[in-house]
């Protein structure tokens, strides 16, 4: 249980995760800038196996689905247990189910996240959760994309990531989360570096030249150049 922060503390933003494989956490997530913040205390994670309130000698967690078909399905007395024994009373994190059918993440999203007091994740398996543990538990349906994965646990790492990045002091310059790519609704412009000529292609001149503006306005173009051949449907948001 962690402690309460002492007066003039700013409590790290803060995930926990509900999964059946708990040692896959934090698996990328404790490498490189996110793995950084998670040491310095910059965020903090919290894993919790969902099969500790299974039911049984064998920890049932799941059971067939009521009208019959393929699969099963994920007890919402299970996860309903598991998830009151470790959330306080008046936690005001948004509670995130993965799944393939939830509200797509996306780049706006995961920055505003980023800037509320953290997150909890649900990961699930087998085919599905039982729906009234989604309504019961005020859960929040999200995917990361049109596809179907075996478990939440990759889905989850996937988020985490994108709201850890943009927490203050993960990257180097703040200015380096602004002109990315779905900022602005464009994706990002070409980036070069040394040397200058690499198998005959060389930088652009006016990446060279010193001049800013020109810089700026040549960066924006290309930025809407790709973004109008590569996702036109990003320009229709405007």
């Amino acid at each position: 249980m962690s402690e309460e922060p002492r007066p003039n503390e700013t409590k790290p933003w803060s995930a926990s995760v509900f999964t059946l494989f708990p040692d896959m956490f934090p698996g990328p997530l404790g490498l490189s800038l996110a793995g950084e913040g998670l040491r310095a205390d910059r965020w903090s994670l919290d894993v919790h196996d969902i099969r500790l309130h299974g039911l049984g000698r064998h920890r049932a967690v799941d059971d067939t689905p009521a009208g019959g078909g393929a699969g099963m399905v994920m007890r919402a007395d299970v996860l309903g247990a598991c998830i009151d024994a470790n959330l306080p009373p008046g936690d005001a994190r948004p509670r995130l189910l993965m799944s393939p059918r939830g509200k797509p993440l996306t780049q706006s999203r995961a920055r505003a996240l980023a800037q509320g007091e953290g997150l909890v994740l649900i990961c699930g398996r087998f085919e599905g959760y039982d729906e009234r543990v989604i309504e019961g538990r005020g859960l929040e349906e999200i995917s990361i994309g049109d596809y179907v994965l075996s478990g939440g646990e990759l889905a989850a790492m996937v988020v985490l990531d994108a709201c850890v990045r943009l927490l203050p002091g993960i990257m180097g310059k703040a200015v380096s989360g602004e002109e990315e790519s779905f900022e602005n609704n464009r994706l990002e412009y070409p980036h070069y570096t040394r040397p200058r000529e690499w198998e005959g292609r060389i930088i652009p001149d006016v990446l060279l030249s010193g001049d800013h503006a020109r810089i700026r306005a040549w960066r924006e173009a290309e930025a809407e150049r790709i973004t109008r051949e590569r996702r036109p449907d990003l320009l229709v948001k405007e």
